[in-house]
């Protein structure tokens, strides 16, 4: 790379000349066109990222009529479920050099509204629409844009791309290890009976008990807040009674870091007296919990880094198959 000055902007010429290639090669190098081996290619790619080479974006924006952003909208104004599905959407478009930028709109349609035409104002390729309840549409309709939208971890319209965790096989596997765990009074703690994913969950545990030959009732599911306070309160509930559980299945890991908490000033081992699953595998919350808590992880990164790669498919004039794309959530054992 002798010869080359660096205390400029460096330029697609710079790269060409310290790769020992045309300019015309460099740039199909670096745009993933035309025809040569693999490992010329990565060599070209490799200097320009040595030589810190920036593709002009505006030039590049021009010729292809595209803007190489993407905006997300979100009510997530705490962000606990939008950043993780932020970071896989960034880690699925990096690479095809597009960029990400967030917007919150609360519960707001007037603000909404102002972000939405502020991301259409900036030419943005795609929208992807991203909340906190998968039951629950963000206060603006999106369905007539002139870019296309999808939707993760909340509401869609039927004809759209909406990616969502399967709560139920999630639930399903979380109950299934409190059984391999050879507990025989299990329950369910959960959330507020209005929202969808507490349904499922709950839809879930049921079937889960009646398959392996347990006692399955209503009076096996709480439901209450999204809290530890709940948790402890549902546990005080269950030790005021004749028979307590072995097993508890936590609609979230707030709920459960509640209940262990409970349990130990309760002078209950767990797991040795009773087992303690929870949801969402908030690692914040389950890896500090004591001990570390077992809990379902809904992947929220990799549902990111899909819905990102779907846009993109659709920015492209691809086939995208429309409708309800439901995506595995993983058990994380840990000592719960």
């Amino acid at each position: 790379m002798a010869g080359v000055d660096f205390a400029g902007r460096v330029t697609l010429h710079d790269v060409a000349a310290a790769a020992g290639v045309s300019i015309a090669t460099a740039s199909k190098a670096l745009n993933d066109t035309g025809r040569m081996s693999a490992d010329t290619r990565a060599r070209i790619r490799r200097v320009a990222q040595e030589m810190g080479f920036r593709p002009n974006v505006l030039a590049k924006s021009l010729t292809s009529k595209r803007s190489f952003t993407v905006g997300l909208l979100t009510n997530d104004t705490y962000g606990r479920f939008t950043l993780p599905v932020m970071a896989g959407i960034s880690e699925g478009l990096i690479d095809h050099g597009v960029s990400v930028f967030l917007c919150t709109v609360e519960d707001n349609p007037e603000l909404a509204k102002i972000h939405v035409d502020a991301m259409l104002d900036k030419q943005v390729d795609g929208i992807i629409a991203t909340g906190k309840r998968i039951d629950k549409p963000l206060p603006v309709d999106l369905s007539k844009l002139s870019v296309p939208v999808v939707y993760a971890l909340t509401a869609g319209p039927a004809d759209a791309v909406t990616l969502l965790p399967n709560d139920r096989q999630g639930a399903d596997e979380a109950v299934q290890h409190l059984i391999a765990e050879r507990r025989q009074r299990i329950v369910h703690i959960t959330g507020p009976g209005a929202f969808r994913v507490v349904q499922e969950r709950a839809a879930a545990f049921s079937e889960a008990l009646d398959r392996a030959g347990l006692p399955v009732s209503d009076a096996a599911i709480l439901q209450g807040d999204w809290s530890e306070r709940w948790g402890h309160e549902a546990v005080a509930m269950l030790w005021s009674g004749d028979a307590q559980p072995d097993g508890i299945f936590c609609g979230n890991d707030q709920i459960a870091r509640g209940v262990i908490d409970a349990l130990r000033e309760r002078g209950v081992g767990v797991p040795a007296q009773v087992s303690v699953v929870g949801f969402d595998n908030w690692e914040i919350v389950a890896e500090q919990t004591r001990p570390p808590l077992t809990t379902v992880d809904m992947n929220l990164k990799e549902l990111g880094r899909q819905a990102g790669q779907a846009l993109l498919r659709l920015v492209n004039g691809e086939a995208v198959e429309q409708g309800l794309w439901k995506l595995p959530c993983t058990l994380v054992v840990r000592g719960s």
